[in-house]
């Protein structure tokens, strides 16, 4: 008697769940795979949002995967569909739609939610975004067109890419960072000096030890009361506070979690039939012996291939070296490895070039070099990830010689 095709549930349709999907369907044809989503959406891309915003990529060349997709690949997609719960014991997902979807192995892919601002007079304030779906930039982008000022409050790469669109659609930028810099967890001051003048040269105004104590919704406009404050009249307001996981549809279940879902290194949570991957997986990571969390668009893409490939019986580790890059005004900046945000004890030594606005700062962990924050020149960051997969111990007068690579 043939034995009846596996049953795949997925839960998240970004690249990590999506390329999930695709990897099942190569490693067994027969399989059942069900990929539910509470966006509208197929794939798209949200590297290319921050473009999309800016007028410099269309909306048609965000998206990754056509209407057509699903069924070219027997797969069952559910789009504004919300995974409310999740039963490990009788292996079934329950949705918001009264439906109920059986597994033998379930993928959570579910990914992060932006943390709203929370203060008087936002939940009355109209034109106040968060930019973490398709949805979000496309709202934005129709009332860049109809704005002259813009705020912007954080100190995150979000809170970055939304003040860079600003000021290219033409907008007054006021930046509002909490703290004392820009990334202010992996940027020593001489970083933070060199983002700021790069800021300062392209028109932002930046407002350091700032934050939005209130709003004032008023005649179609706002008015930001800063923590200090003064009063900045604005058109809309972006906000880039970071980003609380999505794990309440398994609060019901023995899964361990933390600030994310727990996995070990095969992307595999204390319940074996679970796993977990991109932005919401706590993942073990064999370089340093413990767990965390990397939002990154690569390491979701890799995550998603390995954990279907696991599901499917293979036992391969996570073991690599994740990295984010993205524009910075008219220069660039790539963060490589492990940096302080995530841990925060990390030594490290810098050096910044004011003339050739270029930056680097490397980081070690227990005498190994673990990460690397670039800004201008990223021509190291090939050499520096083969550096840090080497897994060498660099004493402290050691160090200094890695900034020549």
């Amino acid at each position: 008697m043939a034995e009846a095709p596996q049953r795949y549930v997925i839960i998240g349709n970004g690249i990590a769940g999506t390329t999930a999907a695709d990897t099942l369907r190569k490693g067994d044809a027969n399989c059942s795979i069900v990929l539910i989503s509470d966006e509208p959406y197929t794939l798209y891309n949200r590297v290319a949002l921050p473009p999309f915003l800016k007028l410099q990529v269309p909306e048609a060349k965000v998206f990754l995967r056509n209407q057509e997709w699903p069924a070219k690949n027997n797969i069952e997609l559910h789009l504004e569909t919300r995974a409310e719960r999740v039963d490990s014991t009788e292996r079934v997902v329950y949705t918001n739609t009264g439906k109920a979807f059986p597994y033998d192995r379930l993928l959570i892919a579910t990914g992060g939610r932006p943390n709203h601002l929370k203060v008087p007079g936002a939940e009355s304030t109209r034109f106040l975004y968060n930019f973490q779906y398709l949805d979000d930039a496309k709202h934005i982008s129709a009332r860049i067109a109809d704005s002259k000022t813009g705020v912007v409050t954080g100190g995150s790469y979000i809170a970055y890419e939304l003040a860079e669109a600003f000021r290219a659609r033409g907008l007054d930028t006021y930046w509002l960072i909490r703290g004392p810099r820009f990334l202010r967890y992996i940027l020593e001051e001489e970083g933070g000096e060199l983002v700021d003048r790069i800021a300062r040269e392209h028109g932002v105004h930046m407002l350091y030890g700032e934050v939005i104590a209130s709003l004032e919704p008023h005649d179609g406009k706002t008015t930001v009361v800063t923590g200090t404050g003064q009063r900045i009249e604005a058109d809309l307001i972006g906000a880039g506070l970071g980003l609380t996981m999505n794990m309440e549809l398994l609060a019901s279940t023995p899964v361990k979690m933390n600030k994310g879902v727990l996995t070990d290194e095969y992307l595999q949570t204390n319940v074996p039939e679970i796993f977990s991957a991109g932005d919401c997986a706590e993942f073990y990571d064999p370089f340093t012996k413990t767990n965390y969390m990397m939002g990154t668009w690569a390491s979701a893409t890799h995550h998603g291939r390995l954990a279907a490939q696991n599901m499917q019986g293979a036992h391969q580790p996570y073991h690599d070296v994740p990295y984010y890059t993205s524009g910075l005004f008219d220069s660039r900046l790539s963060a490589v490895g492990l940096t302080p945000d995530v841990f925060p004890d990390l030594e490290a030594v810098h050096r910044v070039d004011w003339e050739k606005r270029t930056y680097r700062r490397l980081f070690f962990r227990e005498d190994k070099f673990v990460g690397a924050m670039l800004i201008g020149d990223l021509k190291p960051k090939a050499p520096y990830t083969n550096l840090i997969r080497e897994g060498k111990s660099y004493p402290a007068a050691e160090r200094a010689a890695l900034l020549d690579v």
